[in-house]
Order: structure tokens, then sequence, then C-alpha cells
């Protein structure tokens, strides 16, 4: 079998093939799929299903593919973790597949004249900037992991944006999307403060051993400098001392013996 180079396929790349296309990670690309449909189902006008004698309109049907696109980020987390098949392309496509999810659903929540727009720009924003704060500890050599706050998060933008959709047709439930928005609001914040408090922390105290290194490093450099002068010092000596006993053999072997005196 060969690549589209024309080389062939090395275990690394059956291996890289494997993390990629196991079911976690598949479940997490399919979230990413589901974004645009979301967002077109969402935006129309005017959609009508008809399944069973039931009519399934557009807001309804956004909704069933929202509440799928969610059930995904619960299953692949969990079978990941059951089937210890944890890769590292999982890992940085959940978060992007999440945020995709809950900012498209909230701007066109925005064009449906759902949501105010500077709370979609709040959450939106503390997600580009929680993203970029990640990227910047991954620079850096450290990872910031998902806390409880983050999750509790995003249980609660789910329920938000479901109580939202289920407005557009029915405004008594309005009151309670906008409790539960601020609620999401809330969360937002404050875990965006916890993952600054860990990133600071972290700076900080990769700042802090960055300069007890480089402490150390120019204290060892210059007990060697004081060592080698000592021991340079110590060379010179000793060559000093053998060129005066040198001097000194010379000395006696060119002085003639003198004659005994009467």
């Amino acid at each position: 079998m060969g690549t589209a180079g024309g080389g062939i396929l090395t275990p690394a790349d059956f291996h890289i093939l494997g993390e990629v296309v196991n079911l976690p990670n598949t479940l997490t690309i399919a979230r990413i799929f589901f974004v645009p449909l979301l967002v077109a189902v969402l935006v129309q006008q005017r959609i009508l299903l008809h399944w069973n004698g039931a009519v399934i309109t557009n807001d309804v049907l956004a909704l069933i593919i929202f509440w799928l696109a969610a059930a995904t980020d619960i299953l692949d987390g969990y079978l990941a973790r059951r089937w210890r098949q944890v890769t590292t392309i999982g890992t940085l496509l959940d978060p992007i597949a999440d945020k995709l999810l809950v900012s498209a659903a909230l701007i066109s929540l925005v064009q449906k004249n759902i949501v105010p727009g500077w709370l979609v720009v709040l959450l939106v924003g503390r997600e580009f900037a929680v993203s970029g704060l990640r990227s910047i500890a991954a620079v850096e050599g450290y990872t910031i992991k998902a806390s409880e706050l983050g999750k509790t998060k995003m249980v609660s933008q789910v329920l938000a944006i479901s109580l939202l959709m289920l407005a557009i047709r029915h405004p008594q439930v309005l009151i309670w999307a906008n409790r539960a928005l601020y609620v999401v609001v809330f969360f937002s914040i404050w875990s965006a403060i916890s993952y600054f408090n860990k990133f600071w922390r972290k700076i900080d105290i990769r700042t802090k051993q960055r300069r007890r290194q480089e402490l150390l490093m120019a204290e060892r450099e210059k007990r060697q400098m004081l060592l080698a002068d000592r021991k340079e010092e110590l060379r010179n000596r000793r060559r000093a001392a053998r060129a005066d006993r040198a001097r000194a053999a010379d000395l006696s072997r060119g002085t003639p013996d003198l004659p005994p005196s009467a």
C-alpha cells in the first residue's frame, strides 16, 4: 500500500491513523460536522418535517441536532477513558468541538432575536480567551486541564441553549431560558477566573524556578571560575618552584670547587 507521495506506509503511519479513526475521536469529529447543520436548520425561517403524523419545525429539529451533538460530548469522553483511548488528537479536538457547537448555537440565536448580542459576545470572548490561555500554557510546556467548574459551565450551557431554542415557539419559556443564561454567564466568568488563576500560579512558579536555576547556574559558574583561578595559581606556583630549583641546581653545578684553606 502506498501513500499519496508514492511512499510505503510505515507502522507509525498506521498508529497515527488508528488514533484518528477510533470511536471517541470519530464522535468528536462528528460533533464538529453537526455545527454547520445546526446553524443551517436554526436560521431557516420555515422547515416542516412530517413523521408519524407529527410536524417537526426547524426549531425542534435544531434542538434535536443540538442534543445529539451534546450527547457525543458526553459519550466520547466516557468511551475514551473506559477504553483507554485518550489520544493527543482527541484532547485537542474535544474543546474545539465544544466551543464551535456552543458559539454557533448562541450566534444563531442572536439572529433569531432570542439572545442579547452583548451576552453572546461576552461568552464567546471568554471561550477565545481561555483557548488562548491554554495555547500559551502549552507553549510553556504544561497543560491546563478542564476543571469541575468548566464541566458545570458546559452542562449549564446545554441547558440554557435548549431552553432558548424552545423559547422560539414557546415564549413563556423565555424567562426560564434567560435565567439559565445568566447562570451560564456566572459559571463562565467564575471558571475563566479559575483558569487565569491556575495559569498565573504556574507561570509564577515557572518564573521563580527559572530565576532560581539561573542563580544556581551563575553561582556554579562563579565557583568554577574561582576554582579554575586557584588551579591556575597553584600551577604557576609549582612552575615557579620548579624553575627556582632548576636555577639553584644550575648554580650548584657551575660553581668550582675551592681548595681547602691552610
